[in-house]
Order: C-alpha cells, then sequence, then structure tokens
C-alpha cells in the first residue's frame, strides 16, 4: 500500500494559471500569456515588463469588448464614420464644426444638436458617426428614429411602465432621434417626446435630426 501523496504532475502550475485566469476573467492574459513568455524569453524581458505587456494586452482588448457592447447597445441601424462621410459633395456641412463636435466634448457640456436639411444631405449619416464616436470614447448612447421612439413611449404608458422607460432613457449620455418631422405625430406622441427632451434637457445630451 502506497501511502506517498500524488506527486504533481509538470503541467500543475499551467493549469492551475489557466483556472485562476479564468476565475480571475482575464480572457485575454489567459490566451496570450503562453506567446508573451516565449517572447519575453527570447528577448531577455524582465518579470516586471513581462506582466506590464500582459496586462496592456488584456486592458486593451477589455476597452476594446467595450467599445463593441456600447455599440451594440446604441442600436444603430448601421455602423457609419466620418471617413466615408462625402463633405465635398454636401457643402452645406461644416466639415471643422462636425470634427470638432466628434470629439464629444458637448457631452461633459450637456449640450443639445440639431441638424437641419433636406432629404439626402447626410444627417443621418453624420447623427450615426457621432453616436459612434460618442461609444468609442466611452458614452452610452442609444439611437432611434422619432417615430419609433414615440411608439416605445405610447406602448411603455400603456402597460404602466412608462416611468422606467423614461429613466432609461434619462441614463444614456447621448439620445439619438432621427427623421423628428418626418412622420406626423399624434397629439399624445408628441407630448411624450416633447416630456422626454424636456427631462433630459441640462442633464444631458439629445441630437436630433429633421427636415422641418
Amino acid at each position: 500500500m502506497n501511502n506517498q501523496p500524488d506527486m504533481p504532475t509538470p503541467d500543475t502550475p499551467q493549469l492551475l494559471l489557466e483556472h485562476h485566469l479564468k476565475a480571475l476573467r482575464l480572457p485575454t492574459m489567459l490566451r496570450e500569456y503562453d506567446k508573451v513568455a516565449r517572447q519575453c524569453a527570447v528577448e531577455q524581458v524582465d518579470f516586471p515588463r513581462f506582466l506590464l505587456r500582459l496586462t496592456e494586452l488584456e486592458l486593451l482588448d477589455r476597452d476594446r469588448r467595450a467599445t463593441d457592447r456600447r455599440i451594440r447597445q446604441a442600436k444603430f441601424p448601421v455602423v457609419k464614420t466620418l471617413d466615408t462621410f462625402d463633405f465635398l459633395a454636401i457643402p452645406s456641412a461644416n466639415k471643422t464644426l462636425v470634427l470638432d463636435l466628434a470629439r464629444c466634448e458637448f457631452l461633459s457640456r450637456k449640450e443639445n444638436l440639431l441638424l437641419l436639411g433636406n432629404s439626402g444631405t447626410g444627417k443621418t449619416h453624420l447623427a450615426l458617426a457621432l453616436g459612434l464616436a460618442a461609444c468609442q470614447q466611452g458614452h452610452r448612447v442609444r439611437f432611434t428614429t422619432a417615430s419609433t421612439l414615440v411608439s416605445e413611449l405610447i406602448e411603455a404608458r400603456d402597460e404602466k411602465h412608462l416611468l422606467r422607460f423614461q429613466k432609461l432613457l434619462a441614463s444614456y449620455e447621448l439620445l439619438i432621434v432621427d427623421e423628428l418631422g418626418f412622420v406626423p405625430l399624434s397629439k399624445t406622441g408628441a407630448e411624450l417626446l416633447f416630456e422626454t427632451f424636456s427631462q433630459r434637457y441640462e442633464r444631458a445630451s439629445t441630437l436630433v435630426t429633421s427636415n422641418l
């Protein structure tokens, strides 16, 4: 009968490390630690710099995942960037002003934006691009059309959870309401929309596009 304790297998530390990294929710470090360790061994990088490289990779990937999550939650119908906006074809769009707005400093000032213009002048593209820029800079964004938002507000009122839905809307740092005036609104819908705008005034930014 052998009473000696089981000897650890050579890969036990690696298995334990991978278990701990999973438990700590560090997926990038779990995926990259072996490759980075080999690179550091070849380059004769010391241990603190090895850890620095690993943690930098984790933070970069975490930021990327957070940005992707904010973009999904914004509910953009399509993703548009300012790089694909043709300022030459639409000279009425002030490029300098738009690029300044893309820095999203207006969000910290709780300022609102109104994009006015005829159909085909790129209002929705600019709104989507500014919303994307806001997501990339860490802000919570929601994109919707005026008609969709009004429908959601009326439905929330009818189902007795209007206050909860209004609190959700108020939590977004930027609410983008596209196509205001494109579809006529009922008196009730217009009142609910106005109430939503009023609740956000000087508390969070709202961007509205309209051809009115």
